[in-house]
């Protein structure tokens, strides 16, 4: 052991007493709830942005293809979905998945309600990885490439609202293309799903894409848009402008971002929040650490004194005080850790923070920790409070040994 550590070290012991103890100890919780809540932080904005992330995407798809003369009404312009459109976006290695979809507007008509919705049509190409997940009662659709199903699948917001359940019957009423007269179909619902996405739930149901066309009157090859799902999300723009370039002039491509521009821009927001509590936490955890050793240099001055009167020089004495901060530190770092991360798998797993799902889209506070994050988190914090360290050991070399061994 050389020589500062030493000293560091009998100069801890000997600070576990008294009013240096004290704000010890404060020193010491400061830096462990300054880290536990930056950890906690992180972990619940990143895992935050990847669920709703992920929820959007599993609703819509990473990108759209959509005709250029559509407005922002659900009354489309068809898309002919053939071979040649499909071998031009299949030949993007970072595709997927294909499948084509429809949209039509319709009100749900019961004895007691009346509900506008969206009635999205997918068929037989459709992934159900997501939507499967997400179905609380029943099953998915079967649907076949030969013939028109009447199965539909509601969500639970709807479902409540309405007081409908599985396999019950649902009359909707759409607006034909010919001569705009209202059209009536009867369809079952066979299972209700929730995604936790208020903003779609409430209004979309699923069914038969042939039955979407028939309504629209397009040919079985006919869509209102073509979803292209990737298997890498890094590059997300840069694929869109890749398929766009493989389109016929009148199709473009849109990503999830460019469609739902609001709902990525809030999540943006939310880093702006974890900047403001990590800075929060740092300063208020420095300015302890610094009132700490200010508090502990004062106490030794006369020992400062004699170790400058002994031939110290003033390095010597700062490295002795900076190996101390750094003890207080690295003890507040492992209680940091502990609480934080303990927080963090707690929560994972038993979700016992609840969130309202209509404004949160999520019904717990989610979590996404990694060791990546943990260790970025721990170094950087080590770093800025060790240069934070270096202001109050400024009084040491301000301290003459002769006036300080005289008033000790």
């Amino acid at each position: 052991m050389n020589l500062e550590a030493f000293i560091a070290r009998r100069f801890f012991q000997h600070s576990k007493t008294g009013i240096s103890g004290v704000v010890l100890n404060i020193s010491i919780l400061s830096v462990a709830i300054g880290l536990a809540v930056m950890i906690a932080a992180i972990s619940i904005v990143v895992g935050f942005k990847y669920q709703i992330r992920d929820k959007v995407i599993g609703f819509i798809s990473h990108i759209q293809i959509e005709s250029l003369d559509n407005n922002s009404s659900y009354e489309v312009n068809p898309i002919t979905f053939d071979s040649t459109l499909l071998s031009g976006i299949r030949s993007v290695k970072e595709v997927r998945h294909i499948q084509g979809t429809a949209s039509k507007a319709g009100i749900i008509k019961t004895d007691d309600h009346i509900q506008g919705i969206v009635l999205k049509g997918v068929g037989t190409d459709f992934d159900w990885n997501y939507l499967q997940a997400k179905i609380q009662d029943g099953r998915k659709l079967l649907l076949s490439d030969t013939g028109r199903s009447d199965e539909v699948l509601i969500s639970s917001n709807l479902a409540k609202k309405l007081f409908l359940r599985t396999g019950d019957d649902l009359r909707v009423w759409f607006i034909g293309s010919e001569k705009n007269q209202p059209r009536g179909r009867k369809f079952s619902i066979v299972g209700i799903y929730e995604t936790g996405l208020t903003e779609f739930d409430q209004m979309h149901i699923f069914g038969d894409i042939h039955q979407v066309q028939r309504l629209n009157l397009w040919s079985n090859n006919q869509v209102g848009a073509i979803e292209v799902n990737l298997s890498d999300l890094n590059d997300l723009n840069r694929v869109a402008d890749d398929i766009d370039r493989k389109l016929p002039v009148d199709l473009a491509a849109y990503t999830v971002r460019q469609n739902y521009p609001h709902i990525f821009d809030w999540l943006d927001l939310q880093d702006m929040n974890v900047i403001v509590i990590i800075v929060l936490m740092v300063m208020v955890a420095g300015m302890t650490m610094i009132s700490t050793l200010l508090i502990i240099i004062l106490e030794r001055t006369s020992i400062i004194g004699i170790l400058k009167a002994m031939g110290a020089n003033n390095l010597l004495i700062k490295k002795i005080f900076l190996i101390h901060s750094m003890d207080i530190l690295l003890r507040g770092l492992i209680i940091g850790n502990i609480v934080g991360i303990g927080f963090c798998l707690l929560q994972a797993e038993f979700g016992f923070i609840k969130l309202p799902t209509e404004s949160y889209y999520l019904s717990e506070v989610p979590i996404f920790l990694t060791l990546s994050n943990v260790v970025i988190i721990n170094t950087g914090t080590i770093l800025v409070w060790l240069l934070m360290m270096l202001i109050p050991t400024i009084v040491i070399s301000r301290i003459v040994p002769s006036k300080a061994i005289r008033f000790s």
